[in-house]
Parts: C-alpha cells; structure tokens; sequence
C-alpha cells in the first residue's frame, strides 16, 4: 500500500543541503517537534565562541579607539558562512572616557593578533574551521575602516567615565549578517586617557552555505 512519509523519528545528518529530502522532526512519543533554528543549531554542534578575558583577569581595551584595531575578530574560513547569534561585553572598571564599542566586518582577514582557536558551545563537539584572534588594547589589526566598506552592525558610547559601576553591554541581533568567506567580523572596545577593562564573548554559527540556503 502507498505511503506519504511526512515526518521521521531517528537520528539525521546535522544540518542540511538544499533540495535534500526534509521531513518533519518527532519525539518518541510522535509528537512535532518545533524549535528556533538558532536553538537547533547550536544543539546540532554547529555554534562557537570566542572570548577574552578570564576569572580576575580582565582584559584592557584600547586608547583612544583606531581605525585598524579590535579587541578580537573571526575570520572565516573557506567554504564557511559565520553568523553572529549574541555578544556580551562586560566592564569591570570604565574609568576613561569617550566610551566606543562596537561590532563591524570587512571584506579582507585580519593581520595581527594572538590566535585563538574558537571553543565549540557544545564541548566535545568538532572544532570550527575558522580562526580567531584576542589581543588587548587594540592588538589584533583589521582592515582600516571605510564608509565605503566596513560594515557597521552594533555601537555603543558613554561620554562620561563610567569608574566601578555595573556596566553591561549586551547584543542579540534579530537580522544577523552574513560575514562571507575571507570576510572578518570584529570587535572594538576603547576609550580616551585610560581602556577600559572587561569581560567579553562573542557567540557565532559556522554553516556550509548551502545549509540554510545561501
């Protein structure tokens, strides 16, 4: 007798590939599963962090902001797409002032900095293909930002010197870029007379382009 399969139980291959055959998601007990995708994902091994800063150590940021320098950066692989899913940046002492953070890709790789080798969210999971770099005040170098060509995608400022208040800077961008093969996403953090020193991470996915159809 004919049948029309409409959904599955059993484990699947992470991810997908358009075109592919897709059937709807079951638990045991046969009922739909339906959850954010951003949620699937990252349960499917496919999201990671980078991050700076560690226990009491916090890192220093940069002074005054550069045009060329960040705090860190992802610089994607080849055959990857990163997708920013949340950022947090967490100030321990903001005694400076002119406060500027923000996010902003260009479309070239970063050139200097320690390297960091991004942790999967899910530990145990494969390791990402793209690279990371961390560097205190303002030590990992980008690209020069252009009007023309940097792409701008988070910022915030505080004029006035902002000493051991509780100062948290936290970013979940509902449209997320597409940060493109060869592309570099970073960060910068920095204020004028003394950096201001925090925590941070910065949460990612690395898909294949085809998996969500790119």
């Amino acid at each position: 007798m004919a049948t029309l399969d409409v959904a599955s139980y059993g484990e699947a291959t992470r991810g997908g590939t358009n075109n592919a055959q897709g059937l709807l998601l079951l638990d045991s007990s046969g009922a739909l599963v339906i959850m954010d995708l951003y949620a699937k994902l990252v349960m499917d091994g496919y999201a990671y962090q980078i991050r700076a800063g560690t226990v009491t150590t916090p890192l220093v940021g940069d002074q005054p902001l550069a045009a060329t320098a960040a705090e860190y950066c992802i610089d994607t692989a080849s055959g990857k797409v990163i997708i920013p899913i949340c950022q947090n940046i967490s100030i321990r002492l903001g005694t400076g002032t002119l406060h500027e953070y923000a996010v902003k890709s260009v479309a070239t790789a970063s050139t200097a900095g320690t390297a960091f080798v991004l942790l999967p969210l899910n530990i145990g999971d494969t390791a990402a293909t793209s690279t990371g770099r961390v560097a205190a005040a303002g030590g990992v170098t980008v690209t020069a930002e252009l009007a023309t060509t940097t792409r701008r995608h988070w910022s915030f400022s505080q004029a006035i010197a902002a000493g051991a208040y509780v100062a948290d800077c936290y970013w979940e961008p509902l449209r997320p870029p597409r940060i493109a093969a060869g592309n570099c996403l970073y960060t910068q953090i920095a204020a004028t007379t003394t950096g201001p020193s925090y925590y941070a991470n910065m949460d990612v996915l690395e898909l294949a382009p085809a998996q969500i159809g790119f």
